[in-house]
């Protein structure tokens, strides 16, 4: 029997600045070698039972703890936390908020500098850790030269070369393509077999981390662990669904066809799930489900023309683009990190000016103009809300720009303003400060504020990043809601599921170049297109296949209507 290394016993914390806890009564034994994914909604607690395990809580986020909480046998509000970092080390969600080195060999180093490390061991340690990680060969390359996935392996190789006992992993694949997030799965699972490291990530997006193994998975909401079992019964039960989190798709469907679902089946991976048994099922539901809905064409209103553009000294980030989005299409825009799709909507919006090449709207060039004249007709809503945010009352900040313009009466930006929060479902708080909003509701005033100006076309970067399945749902409606008015929306997405639910067109950008322009589920059963553009296909296709349904691409088709509908009835 291993032995436990956490010992969660009636743990309990408050925050200081709350009146109820956060955390209530948790009880948890975590043994050596373990792999454990905590999940839960947004708001549910998981992440304070993260930072209990690192020594944020109490240490760093103040307040009130009450129970044990035991690491490898000693008791944490005994140690501090700088004893906790050299037994727990945690790679943040947030690559760049960890680096403190300029280089890559620096920045591994930095702990055994720290130590005073004589410099003979120190390098040897480095050299061992970074070969570990696949980071052997970068070890003088600059830290901010690298891509998404090289920095989170520097992250990783930053903590392991205190030889720590615990990994923990604050939502690794956050800001990763996906084909780099399933290198980051992978790069765990070898890593917790090679050197026996306890392993506990804390994650929302399920299916991605069951590539791998995980021993348990422990669902957490409400402050309250609801759920602590094994992958194959968790996926048996409702928990997830009932509690918010994404079940994997492949399951989904399976549940939908109405198949009773048993540990045996080996549900926690495709290529051990019993497919035989549910054959039938799944395909008297895929027969009688009705045909999805296809895309109608209207007329262009945006098109870009051989647009290229390169930064200052280096080479071209864009190359020759061209396409066309018609008015009231929903497209994503995807690619691996650093393909240049986030250039590639500065250049629409004209925050950078492309080197050669046309932009044009309805029919016009508009190449020349001004960032303030395209803001009349392009919006851009960024990743973080909080980067775009200046005033501190949400009807301040969505009147901004019509104030900002000096050409609106008070009365007509009142009409506007209180027209578009509506809209947006925000008008009751139209008189709150943004501080008390959460990220979602944070996200819908940065919309709020671009569609008070009542531009054509919305771009948004990551629309759903860092958001739960409810509230990923909820914002997703509300922009097809906003679509079916007939604004155009562009979204720059790395999330699969968002772009074969709610796009009809996806545009894949590789290298500075389109090298798709296709319907989601072709574009996902392109191996060729995956694998260049860093995408994962979809496990709703390779269930459809293993089953035998003859028309795997309808398949996926049917289930993404299907789900939306069920989805839009939630309360």
């Amino acid at each position: 029997m291993k032995q436990p290394i956490i010992q969660f016993e009636n743990v309990t914390f408050k925050y200081r600045s709350q009146q109820e806890p956060t955390l209530k009564n948790i009880d948890l034994t975590i043994h050596q070698g373990e792999k454990i994914l905590i999940a839960g909604p947004s708001g549910s607690g998981k992440s304070t039972l993260a930072h209990c395990l690192n020594g944020l809580v109490p240490f760093s986020y103040k307040g009130e703890m009450t129970g044990s909480l035991k690491i490898q046998g000693q008791e944490t509000k005994e140690l501090d936390i700088f004893s906790l970092s050299k037994m727990v080390g945690t790679v943040l969600q947030d690559s760049d908020g960890q680096f403190i080195g300029l280089s890559v060999g620096e920045d591994i180093a930095f702990s055994l500098e720290n130590n005073v490390t004589p410099h003979d061991t120190m390098m040897k340690r480095v050299a061992d850790v970074s070969r570990l990680v696949d980071m052997d060969e970068y070890l003088d390359a600059s830290i901010h030269a690298l891509s998404g996935g090289q920095k989170q392996r520097v992250s990783l190789a930053g903590v392991m070369v205190d030889d720590v006992d615990i990994l923990l992993f604050d939502e690794p694949l956050a800001n990763l393509d996906p084909a780099t997030g399933r290198h980051a799965i992978d790069l765990i699972d070898q890593i917790q077999k090679e050197t026996n490291t306890t392993v506990v990530i804390i994650e929302h997006r399920l299916e991605d981390v069951l590539y791998r193994n995980v021993d348990r998975i422990i669902v957490v909401n409400d402050g309250e662990i609801v759920n602590d079992s094994s992958p194959n019964v968790l996926l048996t039960s409702d928990v997830l669904q009932r509690n918010n989190i994404r079940e994997p798709l492949y399951i989904k469907a399976l549940k939908y066809a109405g198949c009773l679902l048993t540990p045996q089946h080996g549900l926690a991976h495709l290529n051990t799930l019993q497919t035989e048994a549910f054959k039938d099922k799944l395909l008297h539901w895929f027969e009688q489900s009705p045909p999805a809905k296809k895309r109608t064409l209207t007329h262009p209103v945006l098109q870009l023309e051989d647009v290229s553009f390169t930064y200052s000294g280096k080479e071209n980030n864009i190359k020759k683009v061209s396409f066309s989005i018609d008015k009231g299409e929903m497209v994503s825009i995807v690619g691996k990190n650093g393909a240049g799709k986030s250039t590639l909507s500065k250049l629409i919006c004209g925050f950078e000016k492309n080197n050669q090449g046309k932009i044009i709207y309805h029919e016009k060039d508009i190449t020349g103009d001004t960032i303030y004249q395209r803001a009349e007709r392009i919006g851009m809503v960024m990743q973080n809300p909080n980067q775009m945010i200046s005033k501190h009352m949400i009807y301040d900040e969505v009147a901004l720009g019509l104030v900002m313009k000096g050409t609106y009466s008070e009365e007509e930006i009142r009409e506007r303003v209180e027209n578009t929060l509506k809209i947006c479902g925000l008008y009751p708080f139209r008189n709150w400060p943004i501080s008390a909003l959460s990220f979602g509701q944070k996200k819908r005033v940065t919309i709020a504020s671009i569609l008070v100006l009542k531009p054509e076309i919305i771009i948004l970067d990551e629309p759903t990043a860092g958001q739960d399945f409810y509230h990923y749902t909820e914002m997703m409606e509300f922009l097809a809601d906003l679509n079916a008015q007939g604004i155009t929306i562009m979204m720059i997405t790395h999330d699969m599921h968002l772009m074969l639910e709610y796009t009809q067109r996806a545009i894949v950008i590789a290298d500075g170049k389109v090298t798709a322009d296709d319907s989601p589920i072709n574009i996902l059963t392109n191996e060729a297109i995956v694998a260049e553009a860093n995408l994962k296909e979809t496990s709703l296709f390779d269930l459809a296949v293993l089953t035998g349904i003859e028309e795997p691409v309808e398949f996926v088709s049917k289930f993404i209507a299907f789900d939306r509908e069920v989805r839009k009835a939630w309360p």
